[in-house]
């Protein structure tokens, strides 16, 4: 494991929609084998960082590097070696789950015989064996992340990037997926993973990142933010992003809306 040289090294991250200044001078290095948690409230700049870290947007400021590529000036080495399962992705749902794997690990140069056999067994292990050969329009909403979650390791990456990869997940692919995580971790991957799932990543992350209205204004494992507000990590988050009070506020008015 390389403990000197980060895997993820962003400085002064700067980015701007129109009059939207969205992230105002992010600093984060992520060194090999560490799961992230990159957490903050709807709006935060949490989408906007992983897509500038995948090499999606290049209108920004500042220094952000992957593996030792340069994303701006480097994203297609960048993507052929990372890993990357949007929130709300696209898929071809004409296709089959194993054609769009099998088109999936062909961008990737994946050998035809190592393609089919890894497929075969990824589906299998997410309970899709049954639904190999059915068009994916047909499936549910959890059908196609597992087949998304597959799609964005099929190839083996270095580094996985995660945008809510649970969405749509029943508990037993819940549960698997944050032992696959735990099993990638101690493999030497790299898994930077954002999510509103507060008990998941409290329970899966190294590190936990916070950002609030385009800053980070937390980072630091569990044990580390609890030393700032107290609790799980739901209440310390809503402690740090200064919602507690109007939480509260809302909820009582929902309450009183409804006649209870």
């Amino acid at each position: 494991m390389d403990t000197q040289n980060p895997v993820i090294d962003i400085q002064n991250l700067y980015m701007q929609y129109g009059d939207n200044q969205v992230l105002k001078g992010i600093n984060i290095e992520v060194y090999q084998g560490q799961i992230v948690g990159y957490i903050g409230p709807n709006g935060a700049g949490k989408s906007t960082t992983l897509k500038i870290l995948i090499g999606m947007l290049s209108d920004f400021e500042g220094y952000v590097r992957v593996l030792g590529y340069d994303v701006k000036k480097n994203p297609l080495e960048v993507k052929r070696r990372i890993g990357y399962v949007p929130e709300n992705a696209s898929l071809y749902e004409q296709l089959t789950p194993l054609e769009y794997l099998t088109f999936v690990g062909r961008l990737y140069k994946m050998e035809e015989s190592m393609l089919e056999k890894a497929a075969l067994e990824l589906l299998y292990l997410f309970d899709l064996s049954d639904s190999i050969d059915k068009r994916m329009n047909t499936f549910s909403k959890g059908m196609k992340q597992k087949v998304l979650l597959i799609s964005g390791l099929i190839h083996n990456p270095d580094i996985i990037f995660l945008d809510e990869p649970l969405s749509g997940l029943d508990a037993n692919a819940v549960i698997l997926v944050k032992e696959i995580l735990g099993k990638l971790k101690n493999h030497g991957k790299t898994i930077f993973y954002s999510s509103h799932l507060m008990d998941v990543v409290e329970k899966i992350s190294d590190r936990i990142v916070v950002l609030n209205h385009g800053e980070i204004i937390a980072d630091g494992t569990f044990d580390e933010l609890r030393s700032q507000a107290s609790g799980s990590l739901e209440s310390i988050f809503s402690s740090l992003t200064g919602n507690t009070e109007e939480t509260h506020s809302k909820a009582d008015d929902f309450i009183r809306a409804l006649g209870v």
